[in-house]
Order: structure tokens, then sequence, then C-alpha cells
């Protein structure tokens, strides 16, 4: 199973949410999805994704 860590793009020390099974975008907002099911919803835009690495970095706004 592959799960990400999502961080701000212009600070990847900021984890925004950590074992992320799933996104979805929807204009700027970017819905998150933990492994426990748990979403959170941000304004911004995915500009990297590694997922080899597990990781996210978002622009957020």
């Amino acid at each position: 199973m592959c799960l990400s860590t999502a961080v701000r793009a212009d600070n990847p020390d900021e984890i925004l949410m950590e074992y992320v099974q799933s996104l979805s975008i929807d204009g700027d907002s970017i819905t998150l999805v933990d492994l426990m099911g748990e979403k959170k919803v941000i304004r911004g835009n995915l500009t990297f994704a590694d997922l080899t690495g597990a990781v996210l970095k978002i622009d957020c706004k």
C-alpha cells in the first residue's frame, strides 16, 4: 500500500496531512483523505507528486 505525506510547497517541513491514501482536485480545492477516512480540504494547487517517494507538495492559497 502506498501512502503519502502532503506538505506545503513553500515549506516542506510543514505537514498538511500524513498517511494520505487519496486526493481529489476540484478547481483550487484539494480534498485529502487519510488511511482512517478523515478528510481535509485545502485551497491551493498540487505542484508536485512523488508517488514512489510518497510526497505530495501543495501550493496553499
